[in-house]
C-alpha cells in the first residue's frame, strides 16, 4: 500500500491532458481534440477549468502524447467506436504517465464535439457496427471525409458549476471526487476572451473574471486561500494579480498552475488597470477596442471605470463600430466551405474596421430573409433548472421549423441537445447574457424572442426585451411579470375570489417580524424572483424571522423579502396547462406524495392524481383556467396548489415550460412542447390538436440525490430544492409495492 501513496504524491502537481480519439476496425486511428486542464492533477477533470485545443505542450511532448495514445488504443484488442485517454505531464522533464484509459465516450467527448463541431458519438456508433473511417463523411463540410482531424481557429474555455449554497456545511475542496453539478462552454479567440465569456455564461452574477467590489483580502490571506483548489479559485487568482503578487508566486503556490494561463489572467488585470485611469466620456476607441477583444463585457467595464451604464457603453462602440463579429465552427478552420450553421462571436482588430466591405467579409453569419425565432437556452444546469429545459428547447425548435420560420438557438451548456449543430436552423455558442443576446437580434432582427422555454434563466431576460421592444412570443412581458410578481399576483387573486395564503413583504427585521406576526406563524421567508426555492426558509418564531432576514440582505442586498403563512401538513399538488387565449387544456394534475414544506422538484409526484376528491380537482382546474384567462396566458403555465381541511389554495403561478412539462409529455406520450410551441406562435389553436393520453396506471416522478458527494451534510429535505435530477417509474395500479412503501415513509425526511 505505501507505494501507492508514493506514486500519487509524485504527480500531484503535474499538469493534466485529455485526448479523445475514435479507431475503426482497420486500425485506423483518429485524434479528434487535446484537451488541457488549467488545474493542475489532484483535481477531478469534471471539476477542473479546462482549454482546448492544449495550450502549453511543446511539439515533442505533443507528438509524444499522441504516439502514445494511438499505441494504447491500437493495444486494447478488437475494439471500435470512441476512447478518452488522460495523461500526466511532469513541467520539468516532460516526461508522461498515462492516468487512464476510457475505452467508451466519456464525458469530455462531448464537450469535444461541442468544441470541434466533430459528432464523436455518432460517427463512434457508426465504427462500433463496422464502418470505416474513410468511408464516412465529415458531417460539417460534408466534402471531406470523417478521417480528417479537426483543426481548430479558436479557443474554447469549460468552466464547471457548483452549487455548494445548496448544501450547508458541505466541504467546497476540489478534490478527486467529481462535485460540480453543470458546466458552460465558451468560445473565443484568445484565452483571455473564451474565459471571460465563459464567467459571464455561469449565472453566479459574475459579469466577467472578476469580483468587483465584493471582499478583497489581504495579499498573504489570498495566497494562502489559492493553495487549495475551490470553486474560485480563479477569481482569487486574479485577484492575486490586482494585489501585485508575482506569477512565478502564484504558479508555486497554486501547486503549478501553468505559467502560461497566469500571464494571461495577467493581461486582463493590465487592461484593467488601464481602463480604471478614465471615466466613460474620456475612455479612448483603440483602448476599447483591445478591452473588448480580450472579452470585457460592457457592465464589467463600467463597474472597473465605475461610471456610466451597459447601454451607454453599447452606444459608443456601436459608434465607433466596435461590434460583435460571428465567426462560425467549421472543424477545418476555414480551408474548406463548411456547411454548418454554427457560430460564436468576437471582435476583429483590422486596419479601417469602420468600412462597410470589411465587414461583410468578416461576418460568416449570413442573414436570410425568411423570418426568424430566437429561443433562449437555460445556460448551466444546476439545482433547480436541469436538463428539462433542454428538452423543452428542442421541440420548441422542430415546432418553429414546422411553422415554416428560421430556429435560432442560443444557449451556452455543452451538456445539451439543444446546441447541437443540426437542431436548429443556426445556433449561436454564447452566453445567456444581455449584451450578446442583443448584439445577435441587431444582426438577425428575428420576429421574436421565446422566453417560455428557457427556465428561469430566459424569463429573467423577458424584462430588458420587452423595454427594447423586442416581440416576445407567447404570453406578454406584462402578463408575466404578473405571475412572477408577488404582490401583483395576489392582488389579481383576489379579484378573481381565488384564496391564497396570506402574505406580507418587508425591506428590513423590523417591517418582517410585524408582517410575520400579522399573517400568523409558522411563516416562510424567502427573496422575490427565485427559482428552486434558492435560501427560502420556514420559521417559527421572532428570532428566527431576524436570522432568517439577516442572512437574506447579507446575501442579496436591498431585495423585496416575501413573507408568506405557511400552509402546515397540507397536501401538494399541481397542474399543467396549454392556454391559447380560448382555451384551456389540463395537460395533467399531479399530486405529491409528500406533505407542503419540501420543495416540488424534491417530492415524489404522480400523475394523474391518486387521493384527490374529483371536487378538489374540478376546483384546481376551474381555478388554472382562471389565472390563465385572466393572465392573457399565450402557450404554457404552470400552478402550484395546497390543499388543506378540503379547500384550495393556490401557492404560485410560472408563465413558462416547468420542470414536469417533459415529465407530463413522457408519461401521456402526447408531444405537449411542440404543441404548446405552435400556440405560442399563433400558428395553431387548441382546437386543431387531438390529445389522446395514453398512460394505464400511474406515473411516479421520482428525485435523484447526490448526498454521497457530501458527506458532513444533513440530508433532511426542506423548501429549498437538493435534488440534482428526476427518473420515471410507471405502476400500474395503487397495490405497487414500491408506491406503498413511499406513501407509508412520506414524512419521514421533513425538517422540523
Amino acid at each position: 500500500p505505501i507505494h501507492e501513496v508514493l506514486v500519487e504524491k509524485a504527480v500531484l502537481g503535474w499538469k493534466e491532458f485529455e485526448l479523445e480519439l475514435l479507431r475503426d476496425s482497420a486500425d485506423n486511428v483518429c485524434i479528434i481534440c487535446t484537451v488541457e486542464n488549467f488545474d493542475p492533477m489532484g483535481v477531478h477533470t469534471g471539476d477542473s477549468i479546462t482549454v482546448a485545443p492544449a495550450m502549453t505542450l511543446s511539439d515533442t511532448a505533443m507528438q509524444l502524447m499522441r504516439n502514445t495514445a494511438i499505441m494504447m488504443m491500437r493495444d486494447l484488442g478488437n475494439f471500435a467506436g470512441g476512447c478518452n485517454v488522460q495523461f500526466a505531464l511532469n513541467p520539468a522533464t516532460e516526461e508522461i504517465i498515462a492516468i487512464e484509459i476510457n475505452p467508451r465516450v466519456s464525458r469530455s467527448s462531448a464537450l469535444a464535439s461541442k468544441a470541434t463541431g466533430y459528432p464523436i458519438a455518432k460517427i463512434a456508433a457508426k465504427l462500433a457496427i463496422g464502418y470505416n473511417l474513410d468511408e464516412l463523411e465529415n458531417q460539417i463540410t460534408k466534402t471531406t471525409s470523417a478521417y480528417f482531424e479537426p483543426a481548430l481557429d479558436y479557443v474554447i474555455v469549460k468552466v464547471p458549476r457548483w452549487n455548494f449554497d445548496k448544501f450547508k456545511g458541505a466541504n467546497d475542496t476540489l478534490g478527486l471526487q467529481m462535485k460540480s453539478v453543470g458546466e458552460v462552454m465558451a468560445i473565443g479567440r484568445s484565452f483571455t476572451e473564451a474565459i471571460q465569456k465563459a464567467c459571464q455564461s455561469l449565472e453566479n452574477n459574475a459579469v466577467g473574471l472578476g469580483y468587483y467590489g465584493k471582499s478583497l483580502m489581504h495579499a498573504e490571506e489570498i495566497l494562502e486561500y489559492i493553495k487549495t483548489p475551490k470553486w474560485d479559485r480563479i477569481f482569487r487568482i486574479k485577484d492575486a494579480l490586482m494585489a501585485g503578487i508575482s506569477v512565478g508566486t502564484i504558479s508555486k503556490a497554486t501547486n503549478g498552475i501553468d505559467r502560461w494561463f497566469i500571464y494571461e489572467i495577467q493581461k486582463i488585470v493590465n487592461m484593467e488597470k488601464e481602463l480604471a485611469k478614465f471615466k466613460l466620456a474620456t475612455l479612448p476607441d483603440d483602448l476599447l477596442r483591445q478591452a473588448k477583444t480580450m472579452g470585457f463585457s460592457d457592465e464589467q467595464l463600467c463597474r472597473i471605470m465605475n461610471d456610466g451604464k451597459e447601454d451607454e457603453v453599447y452606444e459608443k462602440r456601436k459608434a465607433a463600430g466596435i461590434t460583435r463579429v460571428f465567426k462560425m465552427v467549421d472543424t477545418c478552420s476555414a480551408e474548406f466551405e463548411a456547411k454548418t450553421p454554427y457560430f460564436y462571436s468576437t471582435f476583429e482588430i483590422g486596419p479601417g474596421n469602420t468600412s462597410s466591405q470589411n465587414l461583410a467579409v468578416s461576418n460568416e453569419s449570413k442573414v436570410s430573409d425568411k423570418k426568424k425565432i430566437i429561443v433562449l437556452g437555460s445556460g448551466p444546469n444546476r439545482i433547480g433548472q436541469g436538463i428539462e429545459f433542454d428538452y423543452c428547447c428542442v421541440h420548441g425548435l422542430l415546432a418553429i421549423k414546422e411553422c415554416g420560420y428560421e430556429s435560432i438557438m442560443i444557449n451556452c451548456n455543452p451538456e445539451t441537445v439543444s446546441t447541437d449543430f443540426d437542431m436548429a436552423d443556426k445556433l449561436y455558442f454564447e452566453p445567456v447574457y444581455w449584451e450578446h443576446l442583443w448584439e445577435i437580434i441587431e444582426h438577425e432582427k428575428p420576429e421574436g424572442v421565446i422566453v417560455q422555454l428557457g427556465g428561469q434563466t430566459a424569463l429573467k431576460l423577458a424584462e430588458r426585451l420587452h423595454a427594447k421592444g423586442i416581440k416576445i412570443i407567447g404570453t406578454s412581458y406584462d402578463s408575466m411579470d404578473i405571475a412572477e410578481d408577488r404582490g401583483r399576483f395576489s392582488d389579481r387573486l383576489k379579484e378573481l375570489e381565488i384564496p391564497y395564503p396570506d402574505y406580507g413583504t418587508a425591506y428590513d427585521v423590523d417591517e418582517a417580524v410585524a408582517v410575520a406576526n400579522k399573517v400568523g406563524y409558522p411563516v416562510l421567508v424567502r427573496p422575490s424572483y427565485v427559482l428552486g426555492g434558492q435560501r427560502m426558509r420556514i420559521v417559527i418564531n421572532d428570532d428566527e424571522v431576524e436570522n432568517a432576514v439577516v442572512s437574506l440582505l447579507k446575501h442579496i442586498p436591498g431585495n423585496k423579502i416575501l413573507i408568506d403563512h405557511f400552509l402546515d401538513r397540507c397536501q401538494e399538488a399541481e397542474i399543467d396547462g396549454i392556454f391559447d387565449g380560448d382555451d384551456f387544456h389540463v395537460m395533467g394534475v399531479m399530486e405529491h406524495i409528500e406533505p407542503a414544506g419540501i420543495h416540488s422538484g424534491d417530492s415524489n409526484a404522480v400523475l394523474p392524481q391518486f387521493n384527490l376528491s374529483p371536487l378538489i380537482v374540478h376546483t384546481m382546474e376551474e381555478y388554472a383556467e382562471k389565472i390563465a384567462r385572466a393572465l392573457n396566458i399565450k402557450g404554457l403555465i404552470n400552478i402550484q396548489f395546497a390543499i388543506k381541511n378540503g379547500k384550495v389554495y393556490v401557492i404560485e403561478a410560472n408563465p413558462r415550460a416547468s420542470r414536469t412539462t417533459p415529465f407530463i409529455a413522457k408519461a401521456y406520450q402526447i408531444p405537449y412542447l411542440n404543441i404548446a410551441t405552435k400556440i405560442m406562435i399563433g400558428q395553431h389553436k387548441l382546437k386543431d390538436f387531438k390529445f389522446e393520453k395514453k398512460l394505464k396506471g400511474f406515473a411516479i416522478k421520482e428525485p435523484v440525490f447526490s448526498f454521497n458527494k457530501f458527506p458532513g451534510v444533513n440530508k433532511e429535505l426542506g423548501p429549498e430544492m437538493k435534488s440534482t435530477g428526476e427518473a420515471i417509474r410507471f405502476i400500474k395500479d395503487l397495490r405497487d409495492p414500491y408506491f406503498r412503501q413511499l406513501y407509508k415513509d412520506r414524512s419521514m425526511y421533513l425538517s422540523k
